[in-house]
């Protein structure tokens, strides 16, 4: 007996959808990457006007080749070639390794070039903007890594930490279009929240897509969504205190 299955109807169609989400969420963080850079870093790299340090162009160039590789990742995964997706998984962890050393070196750079324009104060207070960012990276990356035999958890994981370092790329445009003009320097930690919490609005459309699809979000997305936005409001009260100044001073000492 030949049993026909129709591939247009709503219930195939829902599984194709669901196949293929974390693909176009990669495509969305590659997308939110891109865009909000374009104002301060592509097109002026295009006219030929951009002049930033080395390191700025290394980062810029590691950060975004991640938003290419999760695209990948997870175009292979939704196509069913998880063998492939596995061995170009080495590729992984060595660009997540170089993009926290990358940008732990580009925080110490914002400190000194702060320093040097008398704002050491200032950028010892900003740097905990891009390092508990990274940070926060690196432990889901690691956490993914771990539970890489979990599917569902794993690509939680990896959509977590895709979309926790997007608020940069947000914070652009904000400056760009929406913030005056101010002295030059880090801008002051609070006006870091508005576009992380636009960059968050991602988590709630896999959120969303959960509640469609599994009738609750997973808990990556509940703990890990309460930990990234918990990171974000903190760093306001704790970049202002003695003992974070203290810190960051140190490592700052130590890249002299």
């Amino acid at each position: 007996m030949t049993i026909l299955i129709d591939r247009n109807s709503p219930r195939a169609s829902a599984k194709v959808e669901a196949k293929f989400f974390y693909f176009y969420m990669a495509l969305s963080c590659m997308a939110v990457a891109f865009l909000g850079f374009a104002p301060t870093y592509w097109m002026p790299m295009a006219r030929g006007s951009l002049s930033s340090p080395p390191v700025v162009h290394l980062h810029g160039l590691l950060f975004f080749a991640w938003t290419l590789y999760f695209v990948f990742q997870s175009w292979l995964a939704a196509s069913g070639r998880i063998t492939r997706h596995r061995s170009v998984g080495l590729i992984g962890i060595s660009l997540a390794t170089a993009m926290t050393m990358m940008g732990i070196v580009a925080s110490i750079s914002v400190m000194k070039r702060s320093a040097a324009i008398g704002q050491a104060n200032e950028g010892l207070t900003f740097a905990i903007v891009p390092l508990s960012g990274i940070l926060f990276f690196a432990v889901v990356f690691a956490l993914a890594i771990i539970y890489l035999r979990d599917r569902e958890t794993h690509k939680r994981l990896m959509l977590l930490a895709s979309i926790s370092i997007l608020d940069a790329a947000v914070a652009r445009w904000f400056l760009t279009f929406l913030a005056p003009p101010g002295p030059p320097g880090p801008p002051p930690v609070p006006v870091t929240i508005a576009p992380a919490f636009v960059a968050y609005l991602l988590l709630v459309v896999a959120i969303v897509f959960d509640w469609r699809t599994r009738g609750r979000p997973h808990p990556v997305y509940v703990y890990g969504g309460l930990a990234l936005v918990a990171v974000k409001l903190l760093n306001w009260p704790i970049s202002t205190s003695a003992a974070w100044h203290s810190l960051a001073g140190g490592i700052l000492a130590l890249a002299q």
